[in-house]
């Protein structure tokens, strides 16, 4: 049954004009009015933003530091929005939610969007990021040897990418991996697609538009870096915690996902929310499992950093 939350927003949003009539930027704008569901901003100890280099250009990371005196774990958070819309503003809250609770550092990530970059570009500024942290964690109180990833939606299909890309390439470690209702196919044939994909905030021909504006050629939608759940081996990848919802077109694969980690071999926490949409984690403000799936990935963190 969905969520009475759930279902007051969906009657609050009402008919929305559908993603793909409207330009990147046009979605961009609409998704900004959104932000404020998350809830009221915590303090946190400190703020700050640095530019990092990456290939052709530099993006923004700004990292969120907890009271202490460290040197304190570090988690990597990637946004999502269908590698086109969202930003630093839009997981703002929920990142210094997650500094205080997990008593860690949080960085942050401003990787370029697409269309303007297309696949793999969104994936390489992430890497790039992540090798960033792990090279100069210590200048800002980090511990370089406690660092875990994670992401919402895009965010955590980037963030499962860039933990094969560390293992094939022999970049950094991570402790954890937070995934959170990830994209980790782009088939887009699911039955959870049949079931889901209409009325419950995300849709099949949004997503459906947002791949379009990813990838760079067809063949990519096959690529594992893409499409994780493609990935032959998944041995070999970090413990992970996989958060689904009920409601969600995207639910069928990240339960996919966890379950083919699980035969790997690796470390799975799953948990699907019942009666929960598509971006109920940063919509704590209005949706109590919202708050409750940060205090899940809070403790997931924290544990993690001190087994």
């Amino acid at each position: 049954m969905l969520d009475p939350q759930a279902k007051d927003f969906l009657h609050l949003l009402g008919e929305r004009e559908p993603t793909s009539a409207l330009t990147p930027e046009e979605n961009r704008a609409k998704g900004v009015a959104l932000q404020k569901l998350a809830g009221p901003a915590e303090p946190v100890a400190k703020v700050e933003e640095y530019w990092i280099p990456v290939e052709n250009g530099e993006i923004k990371v700004r990292v969120y530091t907890p009271e202490g005196e460290g040197i304190f774990p570090v988690f990597i958070y990637i946004h999502g929005g269908g590698w086109v819309l969202g930003d630093l503003e839009t997981v703002d809250v929920p990142c210094r939610s997650l500094a205080n609770q997990a008593e860690c550092i949080v960085v942050s990530v401003d990787y370029r969007r697409a269309p303007e970059y297309k696949f793999p570009t969104p994936l390489e500024d992430c890497y790039e990021a992540a090798t960033w942290v792990a090279d100069h964690a210590r200048e800002w109180k980090g511990d370089p040897t406690r660092i875990a990833i994670g992401g919402d939606s895009a965010g955590g299909n980037l963030a499962a990418s860039v933990t094969m890309k560390a293992r094939d390439q022999g970049g950094p470690t991570f402790v954890s991996k937070i995934l959170i209702y990830p994209v980790t196919s782009l088939s887009f044939d699911t039955p959870s697609y049949k079931a889901n994909g209409e009325g419950y905030f995300l849709t099949h021909e949004s997503m459906a538009w947002f791949a379009r504006q990813y990838l760079d050629k067809e063949e990519d939608m096959f690529n594992a870096y893409a499409a994780p759940l493609l990935a032959k081996d998944l041995s070999g990848l970090p413990p992970a915690l996989v958060i689904t919802a009920e409601y969600d077109p995207l639910h069928d694969e990240g339960l996919a996902y966890a379950n083919r980690l699980r035969e790997a071999g690796v470390s799975v926490e799953y948990t699907c929310y019942e009666g929960m949409i598509h971006g109920f984690f940063w919509m704590a403000g209005i949706m109590d499992k919202g708050k409750r799936a940060i205090e899940q990935v809070a403790h997931h963190l924290y544990s993690s950093f001190h087994e």
